[in-house]
């Protein structure tokens, strides 16, 4: 019998390469149960279709307690409570496209699509709303860096050259120090525009994904100083959807 033998025919090397699969494999199926909590079960998208769980069951609703002493649980049902997304599969077996069948921005299918996440705002670790405009933060040292480019009062242009508002504030995230949305006039009410999807000129502000006209229709904020994460979702959901149906030769084919 060879030195670390526990038998003639195993040793401990075999015992620990046994246990490290035993524990991988664990591993796995830990990760993949967890990750259900979130985004499933899946969606046929038939008509009655069923709700697939995959190979793994889905995981009991487990209580979090959040950081300001409120509740979340999940898995959740908010999800398979909304409105079904205003579209239709283009064929009729599971897994199929969908089109929307509506106004394509505003409809939740393909790019635009959200997720009915809480309704309220992100806040910092001292309890403040997360993201604010800059005259509510300007107070606290916020500002633009000198010798960059302010562009409040500019006009928000669309990807047809047309001026959908006017630049009036931009809002910050006081956790990261980075400017999140663009605060636009847009002829009598107020939208967020988010910063990552504008580019800043000399003289204007240009977003790619919409056209002029279409920045007003832009889902609003109920609080004109807070953005929740649900209006967040939202507002990326339709800039999202533009990027694919704010016009009709955006949705053919390249070639």
């Amino acid at each position: 019998m060879g030195q670390g033998a526990i038998l003639g025919y195993f040793d401990v090397a075999q015992l620990a390469i046994y246990m490290f699969w035993v524990f991988f494999f664990g591993l796995c199926y830990y990760l993949i149960f967890e990750s259900k909590r979130e985004g499933f079960p899946l969606d046929s998208g038939l008509r009655n279709g069923r709700r697939d769980p995959g190979i793994i069951a889905m995981p009991k609703p487990k209580r979090y307690v959040m950081q300001d002493g409120s509740e979340y649980w999940a898995p959740h049902q908010r999800d398979w409570e909304q409105p079904p997304p205003a579209g239709k599969p283009i064929a009729g077996f599971a897994g199929a496209p969908i089109e929307p069948t509506g106004n394509p921005m505003l409809d939740g299918v393909g790019p635009g699509a959200w997720t009915a996440r809480t309704d309220k705002p992100d806040v910092t670790y001292e309890g403040l709303a997360r993201i604010v405009p800059l005259r509510v933060a300007e107070p606290e040292g916020f500002s633009i860096d000198h010798g960059e480019t302010d562009p409040r009062g500019f006009d928000l242009v669309g990807a047809d050259g047309v001026s959908g508002g006017k630049v009036v504030d931009l809002w910050v995230d006081r956790s990261e120090h980075l400017f999140r949305y663009v605060e636009v006039d847009a002829g009598g009410h107020r939208v967020l525009v988010p910063m990552n999807l504008c580019r800043v000129g000399k003289r204007s502000v240009t977003v790619r994904a919409l056209l002029g006209g279409q920045i007003a229709g832009i889902p609003r904020t109920a609080n004109p100083e807070q953005v929740t994460w649900l209006e967040e979702e939202k507002i990326f959901g339709y800039l999202g959807g533009g990027l694919l149906y704010a016009e009709p030769g955006r949705a053919e084919p390249l070639i």
